[in-house]
């Protein structure tokens, strides 16, 4: 299990990384340059504008993916009790959410035809860490001793 443990530990570093990496490249025609926009960019413009989508965003990209990897750090150190990790699970399926949210935004705006898009390294990595923290929850369930 002490792969596991240094696996979830590694996600506890990626994820604030993968929050302020360039989810995409966006910018108005092709004649302008494009800006970078991050998940940290990204909650600052909306919480300027649209405070309930911010506040669905911070949830989905930033509380429930941390909050489910300290949550599974606890429960490899012993520090909470394995009966959470449903609860958990179901943290992580939530942050799989805020990828579609961003996948969705980016295919609007191709489509419109006026606005230029590129995706970029921090949204391979944001979504390696949402689907590397599933995994690693489906893998703890499976090392931890069945309570029947």
């Amino acid at each position: 299990m002490s792969a596991l443990k240094l696996a979830n530990l590694a996600l506890l570093v990626l994820f604030p990384v993968a929050w302020a990496a360039p989810l995409m490249r966006a910018g108005l025609l092709p004649l302008f340059g494009l800006s970078e926009i991050s998940v940290l960019s990204g909650l600052q413009s909306l919480w300027e504008t649209d405070i309930f989508l911010a506040l669905l965003v911070t949830a989905l990209a930033l509380v429930a993916p941390y909050m489910k990897t300290v949550g599974l750090a606890l429960i490899h150190y012993n520090l909470a009790s394995p009966r959470l990790l449903p609860a958990i699970t179901v943290m992580g399926k939530l942050a799989m959410a805020d990828i579609f949210l961003v996948a969705i935004y980016i295919v609007v705006v191709k489509g419109v035809g006026h606005a230029r898009i590129e995706t970029a390294w921090g949204l391979y990595l944001f979504t390696f860490c949402v689907l590397a923290s599933l995994l690693l929850s489906g893998l703890t369930k499976r090392q931890l001793p069945q309570t029947d």
